[in-house]
């Protein structure tokens, strides 16, 4: 069986070499690289499962790293940063972060977001869901991993497309927020609702006319989400 490839970007050696370690005890294959513009480099050459990306860096900080990535790859993207500071944690997302890791951290923890990421983007099997779902003017097709909104490609991170799938399985039922995180997310994220509200938010920025008016995608507040296909 292969190893995972994780690729880590940090400009602090020390923390580096310790994630390095860590990361190949539990058997990855990691490289690694100090700065935005080398991890660019092992990015097209390493091709790798996994990303974790330092937002503070110089020359090139993570930001920029992460929206070059974004341009060639859907691959997941943890950013780790030593900034708690929400506004930091919506603008990781609007990038297309997959998750966001504060330091300092627990290796445990760390570690299981990463296995929880990769076995999500492995489990994925859009061959298994080939349906396609429609109405409103979008169109969502599973097995092609595409949605159309009104005939123009909208582009979705992978984690925003398995969220969107998620809420065009219940047939605009309403499905709980803690079981769209337990779906999209994994167990090992149970209480962390805000993942599901930042990617909502995301969502509705893509496929909604109106996004501050919602017709799609639907909130009933305190409970969970709904999308609506038809008229």
């Amino acid at each position: 069986m292969n190893r995972s490839k994780v690729l880590v970007i940090d400009d602090d050696l020390s923390l580096l070499r310790l994630l390095q370690r860590a990361l190949e005890k539990a058997d990855y294959d990691v490289v690694v690289a100090s700065s935005g513009p080398e991890g660019l480099k092992e990015m097209y050459e390493y091709k790798p499962d996994l990303v974790v990306l330092d937002v503070m860096m110089p020359v090139m900080d993570g930001w920029e790293v992460c929206r070059r990535i974004r341009e060639l790859s859907n691959v997941p993207i943890i950013m780790l940063t030593a900034k708690s500071d929400e506004q930091d944690k919506v603008r990781g997302f609007s990038f297309g972060v997959d998750d966001y890791v504060t330091k300092p951290f627990g290796f445990a923890e760390f570690l299981a977001r990463i296995g929880a990421l990769l076995h999500r983007a492995d489990s994925y099997s859009p061959i298994k869901k080939p349906h396609i779902y429609s109405g409103k003017g979008l169109m969502i097709d599973v097995a092609g991993h595409r949605v159309i909104l009104n005939k123009n490609r909208v582009e979705l991170t992978p984690t925003e497309f398995r969220l969107l799938v998620a809420l065009a399985e219940g047939h605009g039922h309403l499905i709980p927020t803690e079981r769209l995180l337990q779906i999209i997310w994994g167990s090992e994220y149970a209480g962390e609702t805000e993942h599901v509200k930042r990617y909502v938010w995301r969502l509705r920025s893509k496929i909604e006319n109106d996004p501050q008016n919602p017709e799609l995608l639907l909130t009933e507040r305190g409970i969970g989400y709904r999308l609506v296909l038809e008229e």
